[in-house]
């Protein structure tokens, strides 16, 4: 099975000389960073919806092979909160959709003020179900965390993401038939490194993990470069 590994998010300023060459434009940074990774998680999509040049250029700039995880909006997410958004869901992949055969995960992040509706959350995925693209949730309220949740993520073929971070809830569930790994920092919340050891043991679930199905890792420690720096090493380390 496939394992992607890659980073929240490509596009920092201060990831320029601890990643990107200091003489390279920033229009070639996704090139750049295609070249050593095979995925990224796109984080632009949350914040404002990408204009459909946006998505052709980013399926062009990568390389056959390369995929894209696409952060749902959080119109839908946050201000909706997965409430009458048909329409909304509409536009949202009428616009990701020209990544083409590079679009492969939609990651949903719901807000920790968003408490559990098992009921909400199957109306949202049967909206979802129209289209044909892997789906995964994180969530941020341990309300989140039952049974009857994770019953209507299997039914749906949906992920339950697996984060790891100081401040957020998690479970370690596998809903379907691909897993969904975030690393947002493991002492400090986006800023903080994660040590060798830890990499190690990362590894080693990341490969039993891909025995099941595809992997998806996305690194959120984007602060110094971190993400881009663990990236590397877990990828090196799976590449042994």
């Amino acid at each position: 099975m496939a394992i992607y590994i890659g980073t929240s998010g490509f596009s920092y300023h201060h990831w320029a000389e601890k990643f990107y060459p200091k003489s390279l434009r920033q229009s070639d940074w996704l090139s750049f960073y295609s070249k050593r990774f095979g995925s990224v998680e796109l984080n632009v999509s949350f914040y404002r919806l990408p204009s459909e040049g946006s998505f052709k250029k980013w399926h062009s700039s990568t390389p056959e092979g390369f995929r894209f995880a696409v952060k749902g909006s959080r119109y839908i997410t946050h201000t909706k909160r997965l409430l009458a958004t048909d329409e909304s869901v509409k536009i949202f992949f009428e616009r990701a959709k020209n990544l083409r055969e590079k679009l492969s995960v939609v990651l949903w992040q719901l807000p920790p003020s968003f408490k559990a509706d098992p009921e909400r959350l199957e109306d949202f995925l049967k909206i979802l179900k129209k289209y044909r693209y892997r789906n995964a949730f994180e969530f941020r309220d341990e309300s989140w965390f039952t049974d009857e949740v994770y019953a209507i993520l299997k039914k749906y073929n949906a992920a339950l993401v697996i984060s790891d971070s100081p401040d957020f809830p998690k479970e370690e569930v596998y809903t379907c038939d691909f897993s969904y790994l975030r690393f947002h920092g493991g002492k400090y919340l986006y800023s903080s490194k994660y040590a060798p050891k830890e990499m190690k043991e990362f590894g080693k679930k990341i490969e039993r993990l891909a025995q099941r199905g595809d992997v998806y890792a996305y690194f959120n420690n984007d602060a110094n470069a971190y993400a881009v720096k663990n990236a590397l090493e877990l990828k090196g380390l799976l590449d042994k």
